[in-house]
């Protein structure tokens, strides 16, 4: 049997050896690590996040590792996918949080039913032209922004958003028109 072989079976043998072996490199390395999962992510909270998990993922592989030295650029490598892992996300624009609110248009004080209505029809639009509506223009998303959070081209975007305003367009009631209220 092969001496890393045999260190193999005697560290499946004793978890604590693999435990105590792992939270020794965590003492020693664990403050530059964290320093450089901030320069990845530029947000302390984030930085935590992405380093526990890179931090597990190496624990789990840690018997497969065979060279010590190596340890540091392997963990690196695990929080560099894990960042750009978080910048792919749907949910990646990031919440900025502010002492005072900012301002926001007062909500109507009389609904007169057409904002339910208007509602009503764009549930009955195709799922890919909803979503862009809501993105576009509830969310007012950019044509950018949507595209990048629906993974498809700004093109078509702007199409689909085209095609929903047309269809929702023609299928208003004449009262909710805007030529039709003022009579």
């Amino acid at each position: 049997m092969s001496t890393r072989r045999a260190e193999a079976v005697a560290t499946v043998d004793r978890p604590e050896a693999k435990d105590a072996d792992f939270t020794a490199y965590l003492v020693m390395r664990q403050p530059a690590l964290l320093r450089t999962a901030y320069l990845l992510t530029g947000d302390p909270h984030q930085a935590e996040d992405v380093l526990q998990t890179s931090l597990a993922k190496l624990y789990l592989a840690w018997d497969r590792i065979e060279d010590p030295g190596a340890l540091d650029g392997y963990v690196r490598r695990i929080m560099v996918n894990e960042t750009t892992s978080l910048w792919r996300r749907a949910w990646k624009r990031r919440e900025v949080v502010r002492s005072e609110l900012p301002e926001t248009p007062a909500a109507e004080e009389y609904d007169d039913g057409t904002a339910a209505a208007v509602w009503e029809l764009v549930q009955g639009l195709p799922p890919r032209a909803r979503a862009v509506v809501v993105l576009r223009y509830y969310e007012q998303l950019t044509a950018v922004e949507v595209a990048d959070v629906l993974g498809i081209s700004v093109g078509t975007v702007k199409s689909q958003a085209s095609r929903a305003l047309r269809a929702l367009r023609d299928q208003v009631p004449a009262e909710l028109r805007e030529e039709g209220r003022e009579q």
